[in-house]
């Protein structure tokens, strides 16, 4: 489903973000990107959602050679994609169910599939019944939770979570994490770049670590090199 073919990208100052990376993601699996911070997670994402191009190297996705895309068809790949943020990215004078409609009405999509399908992924996440709240009134477990939901709104094939649990307690860490094994469990491809080492190893899932740019551990298991 994902692959990457010795992907290198060195940013401006000559300095490294991945280097040489061969690897391939199969549809439904659930992939952990670990490493300190400046060890190439970051990189590695916004390689895959296309917000940066490799320097050199190949990315193919569900077959495609998605390495050079121009603008058009980059916004038609990442439809395949749900994206989710540690800071959330909510927007603040929009109620939840607002925050999810609104990742289908930026893909032109019909109100009545809105209207089908934002209390689908409202009860799927738990929160059918903050529909109308305010990111403001609801915890920031919720509302990472609603992020997780605008990502989900457009069915995308696969999960990119960027520390989704780093401004969580733990409790509330453990829920989404549990939400992420369920989506994945339905199908959806799960890659999330993560420091978080007890859930790491707790998860025992496909673990790509990372070090200056290289891939030093590609197994499943616990965080650990």
């Amino acid at each position: 489903m994902i692959e990457l073919k010795d992907v290198t990208k060195i940013y401006d100052g000559n300095v490294v973000g991945v280097e040489n990376v061969s690897l391939k993601i199969e549809h439904g699996e659930f992939v952990f990107l670990v490493g300190e911070s400046g060890s190439g997670k970051s990189t590695m994402l916004k390689l895959l959602m296309k917000e940066v191009n490799p320097t050199s190297g190949e990315i193919f996705i569900d077959n495609q050679n998605v390495t050079r895309l121009g603008r058009g068809k980059t916004a038609k790949l990442r439809r395949k994609m749900g994206i989710v943020f540690q800071d959330y990215r909510l927007l603040p004078k929009k109620t939840v169910y607002e925050n999810v409609a609104f990742a289908m009405e930026a893909i032109e999509e019909t109100k009545r599939r809105i209207r089908r399908n934002v209390p689908r992924v409202l009860n799927m996440v738990g929160l059918a019944n903050k529909s109308k709240n305010f990111p403001n009134e609801i915890s920031g477990g919720e509302q990472q939770r609603t992020a997780i939901a605008r990502a989900l709104a457009n069915n995308p094939t696969f999960i990119l979570a960027d520390e989704p649990t780093g401004n969580l307690d733990p409790r509330n860490s453990d829920e989404i994490m549990e939400l992420m094994e369920y989506i994945n469990s339905k199908g959806t491809t799960v890659i999330i770049a993560t420091h978080d080492q007890d859930v790491v190893d707790r998860m025992q899932k496909r673990v790509i670590h990372l070090v200056n740019g290289h891939v030093v551990k590609d197994a499943k298991g616990g965080y650990a090199i």
